[in-house]
């Protein structure tokens, strides 16, 4: 570890006012409920009587000071990079040689989405969690363009201020793509990558591949045929989209939770895979800062560099989940990856760290000490 760089880095705690808890629980009480066919299901998206119950639920038992309590045991702090404000959690190891690690989230996630990995992940590493830009208690950037390989940048940043000049990165969504790029922008610092996705895209052909690997490629067609809408939306018109989210906590809500049951290894509703306090604590995340705009800009900003893909010669782990929205095909990911170590989990989906925390911890653990 070497010295830090001399940069302000305001301590933080998070604070909301009671009158915004308050609007919150008069907007959930006057919610207008959209009609809904007969046995739909979730064939159309989130049933009605679903989420009037856990709305009713969010109003009347949520207790939102116990997660903001629990959220503030752990240092907190903000600083600025390339004019942009940073929000991350920075927790040491009692182990003064703990390798120091990145941690980054995804859409539709936050940091809240660590908190059960933060203690065990601990005892070995220091851990940084930043909040990305545009997301959370980072808030709205001033300008735009902040893609990938800018959150990248400011992540290399980050780590440097703080006198981390080798470290490991970890991600899933889009927290994987920051930290594969972060392993290439700042190879000479980053001494591995493990992570929870990884798209392979078959650009070189699919001759050699298995059964397995090509059922993991139609299933990749299906979900940009049928499991892309929300992408494409905010991929072009994020501003439009915001305005519903904004101003309306059941709009958020549905919005998240539909990628929670999808995306998770859930039977009947996502609470079978995520706590649903812990769930609706990330929501409250994008509700209370009014980041559902801005978060979704990163797939317009993005936009322009998909299926263009950089060679990585970083050290890389895989963990696949068998509920990941896109599993990966590992002979094509060594295409473009220095893999050196490829997981296929038995349970778990997307969201690993809320779903499957000590599948994810024993994985990282054994990747980042073989190092």
């Amino acid at each position: 570890m070497s010295a830090p760089r001399v940069e302000v880095m305001e301590p933080y705690r998070i604070e909301i006012p009671q009158s915004r808890l308050d609007d919150l629980a008069a907007r959930l009480a006057n919610t207008r409920w959209p009609a809904e066919p007969e046995g739909t299901g979730w064939r159309d998206g989130v049933p009605v009587a679903y989420l009037k119950d856990l709305v009713e639920h969010w109003r009347t038992r949520y207790d939102w000071r116990a997660w903001e309590a629990r959220l503030n045991e752990y240092p907190q702090f903000t600083t600025t990079i390339d004019g942009a404000n940073i929000h991350f959690l920075h927790v040491r190891s009692a182990r003064e040689d703990a390798l120091p690690l990145i941690l980054t989230h995804g859409w539709p996630g936050s940091v809240v989405e660590f908190l059960d990995v933060v203690e065990p992940l601990a005892r070995d590493h220091h851990l940084v969690i930043p909040s990305m830009p545009n997301y959370g208690f980072s808030g709205p950037t001033a300008d735009t363009g902040w893609d990938v390989r800018r959150i990248a940048g400011a992540w290399a940043e980050l780590m440097a201020r703080l006198g981390y000049d080798r470290y490991g990165a970890q991600g899933g969504d889009w927290g994987s793509l920051v930290s594969r790029e972060l392993g290439i922008i700042d190879a000479g610092h980053v001494v591995g990558v493990h992570l929870t996705m990884l798209l392979t895209f078959p650009t070189g052909g699919v001759e050699g591949l298995t059964e397995d690997d090509l059922e993991r490629l139609r299933a990749f067609r299906h979900f940009a045929d049928d499991g892309s809408g929300y992408q494409r939306i905010q991929g072009t018109r994020p501003q439009t989209l915001g305005y519903g989210l904004t101003d309306s906590p059941v709009g958020q809500l549905a919005w998240i939770v539909e990628k929670f049951k999808e995306w998770t290894d859930s039977e009947d509703v996502p609470e079978d895979a995520v706590d649903r306090d812990l769930l609706l604590t990330n929501v409250m995340v994008y509700w209370l800062t009014g980041t559902a705009a801005s978060s979704a800009r990163l797939y317009k900003e993005s936009a322009g560099s998909a299926g263009r893909v950089e060679a990585s010669t970083t050290p890389t782990a895989v963990a696949v989940f068998p509920k990941e929205v896109v599993r990966p095909v590992r002979s094509i990911a060594e295409r473009t990856n220095r893999i050196v170590r490829w997981t296929e989990l038995d349970r778990g989906g997307h969201f690993a760290a809320m779903e499957q925390p000590e599948l994810l911890v024993d994985d990282v653990r054994a990747f980042f000490r073989s190092l």
